[in-house]
């Protein structure tokens, strides 16, 4: 069975998209960088007479492994379609995938039928927004004459580039047979030429796990060094001395940290005392602010980066390690600056008000998740008790809150999705020896919920005060998103109440989700159904404006608490701190305002790149684990269906496609109930299967699978 994993847990992780992996793994994805530059217009033989009465309109060419492609028009074109347009291989103009390009556009019966599909032409190519591409270095030997000629020439990772890049001797720069390289696009195909282009960068051989976790970073744009000045200014400001002038002194309170075993950049502490009324919940988080000012070359590179992204074992941090592992990080025994949010919490739970103080405090205890959670079922005849024998009565009155704290979650429709996460356990080499699914237990979740509460009263803080903020939000998903989902999980015998109502309430939809995930996890079914749910919610986002979080079940929310990795909880503490100095007002206000407008843009575009690189980390090492288990039979689930084929996960999350021109018979693919179809055998999302691993490429982090029976 699938642990349950709380919609905010997997937001702040990589809560997968299964359609999404199998158009970029399976379609032709793959990494290339882009850039805007104007390379000059080109316009092709055969497209200069099609549909020659249309309009003259723009767009963005998409590019397929089969040659055809498709344009998505130009928006702010008066008329333009509100869906893409199909492109004949005949009909691309030379065009590459993410060009910009003009074309003229008919409506066509589709396939001699009475629907009409609308068909495009490229009239040219106005801009050429691919200039590099990751490639594999190829080379080709034939005999002409009494000579051995070679041809040296590059096929793209990324196959919706469905051509070959002629290469000379004198730009291959060393590179060797089978080697994963970056190439610069000299000369684009076209009608009357191939493409050329030179290498830029050998990352190794394409097999290896360096050059494909190389290959992977510079793909997303993740920098690996930090800059001399960046590095120094980090040095400097990690050097001064920690005094308790201007702060409130908490190191007299029992304040402790817990975070896995692993962790190094520790930026959650937390405390509570039983008060009259309720209970006063501390969440003391390193202030980061402090250290890290507007305009600095920290704060420049900070905001460039985003995020940390972290690695099966290893992190690309947002801060330099003289920050992050150091002054900034809450160490057990060691003086720290923080910004404790004081939250005022009725009996109950219920936030009634929040309190935020700059402060001093001294963790008494490095807590570790594991250690926790053998506490919480033995006690005091834990062997860990004696470690936590000064904060064991807090911990017990932890437990207690933690579980108010989610039953109100529950009770106002806090999503839980039973999302499986994988521990990628690796040897001395960095080599994947084992895969297996990743625990939480009570301890994890305990954070998680006091976490939430922070940053529900400091979002509530700043809008009862005016002030801007850089809010979490997740919007109320689309009417029509919610009747599919309602028509996939009636298929499946699940209860869907109301779903498919249009007019329904946040908090109702909210229940009626609910129920129908419990009842997903009674049948043994939940993983499928939550994946399928999660593809059909809208996407969690930074904003200026206070727009809600519907998976959560919270109208004001904002990411405060871990300022070391991610940006937008460092331009929150930088809002709180002008405000607590008195300075967020007149001009200054004016500029937090713009600041708070630019991180939230900048971080909503960094997270979504740092989460496609995890995944694809993760991808490859599945990849080459699964790579000793080729032959071998495993049972698996099916997790998603497309037209070409299933993808079944293992019980240790790896996945692959199971190819449906492998499937003995004709089958139809149901887009809207996620299923194959020929005659009465029928395999859709949530089937127990058996597979045998076929192949699994490395290089394109591709797992291939065979159906060898169903199991239900």
């Amino acid at each position: 069975m699938a642990k349950k994993t709380s919609f905010a847990h997997k937001a702040s992780r990589k809560n997968k998209n299964k359609t999404e992996r199998s158009r970029r793994n399976h379609r032709g994805g793959g990494g290339h960088k882009q850039t805007s530059v104007r390379m000059g217009g080109h316009r092709h033989p055969s497209s200069r007479r099609a549909f020659p009465d249309s309009p003259v309109c723009r767009g963005i060419f998409h590019g397929t492994s089969r040659g055809f492609g498709f344009i998505t028009p130009e928006v702010s074109q008066e008329n333009a379609p509100a869906e893409d347009l199909f492109v004949p291989a005949c009909m691309t103009g030379g065009a590459i995938d993410g060009d910009l390009v003009s074309y003229r556009a008919e409506s066509k019966k589709k396939f001699g039928g009475e629907n009409e599909r609308n068909e495009a032409a490229v009239v040219e190519v106005i801009e050429r927004r691919t200039t590099t591409l990751i490639a594999e270095f190829c080379v080709e030997a034939h005999i002409r004459g009494r000579k051995t000629v070679r041809r040296l020439y590059a096929v793209p990772e990324n196959k919706k580039f469905a051509f070959e890049i002629e290469i000379s001797s004198a730009d291959s720069f060393g590179a060797v047979r089978g080697d994963k390289i970056l190439l610069e696009l000299t000369d684009y195909p076209t009608g009357e030429h191939v493409a050329r282009g030179r290498v830029l960068r050998i990352f190794g051989a394409k097999e290896s796990r360096a050059a494909n976790y190389a290959a992977i970073l510079f793909s997303h744009e993740i920098p690996t060094i930090f800059p001399d000045d960046v590095l120094t200014e980090a040095e400097e400001v990690a050097a001064r001395r920690i005094t308790s002038r201007g702060r409130v002194d908490l190191r007299g309170d029992i304040i402790f940290t817990i975070d896995s075993a692993d962790a190094k950049d520790l930026d959650d502490a937390i405390s509570l005392k039983r008060t009259e009324q309720g209970w006063q919940l501390g969440v003391h988080i390193a202030d980061v602010s402090y250290y890290v000012r507007s305009g600095s070359a920290i704060d420049r590179e900070a905001m460039a980066r985003g995020t940390s992204v972290y690695f099966t074992d290893q992190v690309v941090p947002m801060l330099p390690v003289a920050l992050s592992n150091g002054c900034c990080s809450l160490n057990g025994g060691v003086n720290r600056y923080a910004m404790s949010a004081l939250l005022d919490l009725a009996p109950d739970g219920s936030l009634r008000g929040c309190e935020i103080v700059q402060s001093i405090i001294r963790s008494n205890v490095r807590g570790v998740y594991s250690e926790v959670n053998d506490l919480f079922a033995w006690g005091e005849k834990s062997e860990f008790a004696g470690k936590y024998a000064a904060v064991l009565p807090t911990l017990a009155d932890m437990r207690e809150l933690y579980r108010l704290l989610a039953a109100r979650a529950a009770s106002r429709g806090a999503l839980e999705l039973d999302m499986a996460e994988a521990k990628i356990i690796v040897d001395e080499q960095g080599e994947p020896v084992d895969i297996i699914r990743r625990e939480r237990g009570d301890a994890e979740r305990m954070i998680e919920q006091f976490m939430l509460a922070a940053n529900e009263g400091v979002a509530r803080w700043l809008s009862d005060r005016g002030l801007p903020c850089v809010y979490r939000v997740h919007e109320k998903p689309l009417a029509e998103k919610m009747q599919a989902f309602a028509e996939y999980a009636m298929g499946l015998g699940l209860p869907v109440g109301r779903l498919g109502q249009g007019s329904l309430e946040p908090t109702a939809l909210a229940a009626d989700l609910r129920r129908v995930l419990s009842a997903a996890a009674e049948r043994d079914m939940a993983d499928a159904v939550s994946i399928v749910l999660l593809r059909s919610l809208q996407k969690a986002r930074y904003a200026t404006q206070p727009l809600g979080h519907f998976g959560l079940g919270i109208a004001q929310y904002c990411h405060f608490t871990s300022p070391i990795r991610r940006y937008p909880d460092l331009a929150v503490h930088r809002i709180i701190r002008a405000a607590l100095s008195g300075k967020a007002a007149g001009r200054e206000l004016d500029r937090l305002t713009s600041f708070a407008e630019h991180a939230a843009k900048a971080s909503s575009e960094n997270e979504l790149r740092a989460l496609m690189a995890e995944r694809e980390i993760e991808d490859l090492y599945k990849t080459i684990y699964l790579s000793a288990h080729v032959g071998e039979v495993f049972d698996a689930r099916i997790t998603s269906v497309a037209g070409f084929g299933l993808f079944a996960e293992l019980e240790n999350t790896c996945e692959g496609l199971i190819p449906i021109t492998s499937l003995d018979g004709f089958f139809v693919f149901d887009e809207k109930n996620y299923r194959l179809t020929c005659g009465s055998r029928i395999y859709r999302v949530g089937d127990c299967v058996r597979v045998r691993i076929e192949s699994a490429d490395i290089s394109s982090h591709q797992v291939e699978m065979r159906l060898i029976e169903q199991v239900s």
